[in-house]
């Protein structure tokens, strides 16, 4: 479902890094080819681990957003983060990366609890900001 390279990281950058618009999936520093990144989204909207909103019908206006399915991915995408991350020589991370080894090391649990509440405070700004809604 999710074992392919381009799903994990797509997951990750929606969930970790809020990002929700395909340009900003497309300039990750992977560099996925846009094709593949389409077909991904497709594939991940179907299987229910992200949502398309389309409030405008405009491609600049669509946002991927994580699902509660696709929440639950986060402790794998933690687990090869870590994995990926320590397999490779520290000067070569950016502060951002740094910053996330440290605190998925120190308590993951925790940091698996503040990026969750993170992110969904992150989806409601953004629904309330473009769809003008206010969910309880």
């Amino acid at each position: 479902m999710v074992g392919d390279k381009w799903s994990l990281l797509i997951l990750r950058d929606i969930i970790i890094h809020k990002k929700s618009r395909f340009k900003e999936l497309k300039d990750s520093k992977e560099k996925i080819a846009t094709n593949i990144l389409a077909n991904r989204l497709k594939s991940l909207s179907e299987l229910g681990l992200i949502e398309k909103l389309d409030p405008t019908g405009t491609k600049k206006s669509t946002r991927y957003l994580a699902t509660s399915r696709g929440i639950s991915v986060l402790p794998i995408i933690m687990e090869l983060y870590l994995f990926s991350i320590n397999s490779i020589d520290e000067t070569t991370l950016d502060s951002s990366q740094i910053n996330i080894k440290r605190e998925i090391t120190t308590n993951s649990k925790l940091f698996e609890k503040n990026r969750i509440a993170e992110y969904l405070n992150f989806v409601q700004e953004l629904r309330d900001t473009i769809l003008g809604v206010k969910e309880q």
